[in-house]
């Protein structure tokens, strides 16, 4: 399955608030469809689908690389869910994203393709890479890129920095401090549950 590419609201009214997705808000508190306000009982395997769906729409992942990174973290000591939670918030996208200098995961991705951001002072397109702490993350030196990132500056997604983070306005760049812990992650998931499902599959 690809990339979602459909409307993002009808995501937001069927899953709860995506952050990472779109900074819209439906103005209808009941899922989209038909039947959307006759809520049935859903399922244990519903129930976990609905937190992998939320999880894999907020940070734009197909399935296949979803279920990749599931793989990646079970190899890693530690609780899987967290560490699956913190290898997603450490791609290049999501921490320009959370930087402030995209209003929203796509269009962070969409800077970090084109070419617009830096990592160590070196140009990186792709937005699956993993900040590792120690990293600064700037704006390419650029007109183009720096008016970009200014304008998007002016209306960021979230209103908190991380505090793994730290970024510099004026000189448009930043920094990763460490890891992110598990408080400071903005979606609404439980982790365990996305974990449960994919202990069939991965």
């Amino acid at each position: 399955m690809s990339r979602y590419r459909g409307p993002r609201l009808r995501i937001v009214r069927r899953l709860g608030e995506l952050p990472g997705l779109t900074r819209k808000s439906a103005r209808r508190a009941y899922a989209p469809g038909q039947h959307g306000q006759n809520r049935k009982k859903r399922s244990e395997y519903a129930i976990r689908l609905e937190e992998k769906q939320k999880l894999r729409l907020n940070y734009g992942l197909t399935e296949k690389q979803m279920l990749r990174y599931v793989r990646k973290a079970r190899r890693v000591t530690g609780s899987t869910g967290q560490v699956l939670l913190q290898l997603l918030e450490m791609r290049l996208d999501n921490t320009v994203f959370r930087m402030g200098m995209a209003p929203t995961i796509p269009a962070a991705r969409q800077l970090v393709n084109h070419g617009h951001v830096t990592v160590n002072g070196s140009v990186v397109n792709i937005a699956s890479y993993q900040c590792r702490p120690g990293e600064e993350i700037g704006v390419r030196n650029r007109e183009a890129s720096k008016k970009l990132v200014e304008s998007n500056l002016q209306y960021p997604g979230l209103a908190n920095l991380p505090n793994h983070l730290e970024f510099d306005k004026n000189k448009l760049a930043g920094k990763v401090n460490s890891v992110i812990e598990r408080e400071w992650i903005a979606l609404q998931v439980n982790e365990l549950l996305v974990v449960e499902y994919y202990s069939r599959q991965a």
